[in-house]
């Protein structure tokens, strides 16, 4: 096995991580490729054979050659090849480079347009973290408000923007749910996917940051797709009897003014924090959240500085008995996001399949997918990488017609996987195949959402 070879294996187990192409920087300048020119790279290292590099030796070839030959190894250069002709073709797609140029999206009779600026310099691997900002308003009969309101989150939460991507999209219809109309999740699926193919932004690095209306959106919209971002953060929003569970894995933090009682918003956001504490217990982990309930605040209330502000002390005792015992922290909705990185592929899975957004072409759930005609019920999975086992538990389910995505990221392809559900036990032999790796490609456009196999349960059942 030559030294290009071995390069061109490393790159493509760096890239699935990663964005897509080049991009400029917010001076103007060319970032570096995150899937740079393999064979640059090897030109740089020298070929075996070339003045001043040794040839292999019999015995390194037989070091090398067995690892590159594994399932894993075959899967991660799939994964490069599949990627980098996605990539190609998607940029060269006319309709997302109108969109890319006018910063305009449609779907189904509707138009969702967003404004966008490029803070700062890329990282080390040349990929910027995605901040995507709510406005407020809602119920706006002109539309005046929610214009008005868009123009101003164009700045808002961008102050406390180190580096990154910040985009603030002006909300699809001017209703109470203004950010969450059901066309709203297939345009902010959308609007993730050229971030990356278009600004290299890094598909673990989204964050989603809501105010007032925005922050109902926060709530609306984490629930329904919360393997597309790593953190977020609700300020003075309400949830309208939302339900959580899907958020096992996305940090929340939640905002409000202790004095912001229409709607009862400070009240219902200290109920929320209490409802995702007993969460954390009932799932044993989990839910990681924060509630700032700011004293002496209303409706409005700093959450984009890195100032220490005034809140409660204990949000559960301000729910439980009006507890005001205050004291003082960063509140800033930035810096809460950016503590946290998306795992896309984490152990344990819970999904609430009555919590989703139909109009989506997308069925996945980080490793798990399911139709939509499948309506009620929560899943609960957790994959046992060492033992090469995943577990199931499924709760008001009125179908076993669901699926477990499968990749040799998480789990040894040369063994069985053993699947238990509902205390039953089967093995299921994965396989590397093309076509399952286009397809959860195309589904999400996400590198890291590209997996080698999938076993039906139902089918797995019925033998």
């Amino acid at each position: 096995m030559n030294l290009k070879k071995i390069l061109l294996l490393l790159l493509a187990l760096c890239l699935t991580a990663g964005g897509c192409g080049s991009t400029q920087t917010a001076d103007g300048g060319e970032s570096k490729p995150a899937d740079a020119d393999p064979g640059t790279a090897a030109a740089e290292a020298g070929e075996p054979g070339e003045p001043g590099e040794p040839n292999e030796t019999e015995e390194e070839n037989e070091m090398t050659e067995e690892p590159l030959n594994t399932p894993a190894a075959q899967a991660a250069a799939l994964r490069e090849e599949l990627w980098t002709a996605y990539c190609e073709k998607e940029r060269a797609d006319e309709t997302r480079l109108s969109e890319t140029a006018d910063h305009v999206m449609k779907y189904d009779g509707v138009k969702m347009k967003y404004g966008v600026k490029v803070v700062g310099k890329p990282d080390e691997n040349g990929l910027y973290p995605l901040y995507i900002a709510l406005h407020g308003g809602g119920s706006d009969p002109t539309g005046e408000i929610n214009e008005d309101q868009w123009r101003q989150m164009a700045t808002y939460y961008k102050t406390g923007v180190k580096n990154g991507v910040y985009v603030n999209p002006r909300a699809v219809r001017d209703t109470w749910d203004c950010h969450s109309n059901p066309e709203s999740y297939p345009l902010y699926d959308r609007l993730i996917e050229n971030m990356i193919l278009f600004e290299n932004v890094d598909p673990n690095r989204v964050y989603l940051l809501g105010f007032s209306a925005g922050g109902d959106g926060v709530y609306q919209i984490t629930p329904r797709m919360t393997d597309r971002f790593a953190a977020a953060n609700m300020s003075a929003g309400h949830p309208n009897g939302v339900k959580l569970e899907n958020l096992y894995n996305m940090p929340l933090q939640l905002q409000v003014g202790e004095k912001d009682t229409a709607y009862n918003r400070n009240k219902v956001t200290a109920e929320y924090h209490v409802m995702l504490d007993k969460l954390t217990s009932q799932y044993g982990g989990g839910y990681i959240h924060r509630t700032n309930i700011h004293l002496d605040h209303g409706h409005n209330f700093a959450d984009y500085d890195d100032a220490e502000h005034k809140i409660v002390a204990d949000a559960a005792a301000y729910f439980k008995s009006g507890d005001t015992t205050s004291t003082k922290a960063v509140t800033s909705a930035l810096r809460f996001a950016d503590t946290y990185t998306r795992d896309p592929l984490p152990e344990t899975v819970v999904w609430n399949l009555s919590v989703r957004a139909k109009k989506r072409d997308v069925k996945s759930f980080y490793w798990l997918s399911c139709p939509y005609t499948v309506t009620q019920g929560v899943i609960t999975a957790h994959a046992d990488t060492e033992n090469n086992t995943i577990t199931i538990e499924a709760k008001g389910v009125s179908s076993s017609n669901y699926t477990v995505l499968l990749t040799t990221r998480m789990f040894d392809f040369e063994k069985p996987v053993t699947i238990i559900v509902g205390g039953e036990t089967y093995e299921y032999q994965p396989e590397v195949r093309r076509e399952v790796m286009e397809e959860t490609l195309a589904e999400r456009g996400d590198p890291n959402y590209i997996f080698e196999d999938m076993v039906n349960i139902k089918e797995l059942k019925n033998g």
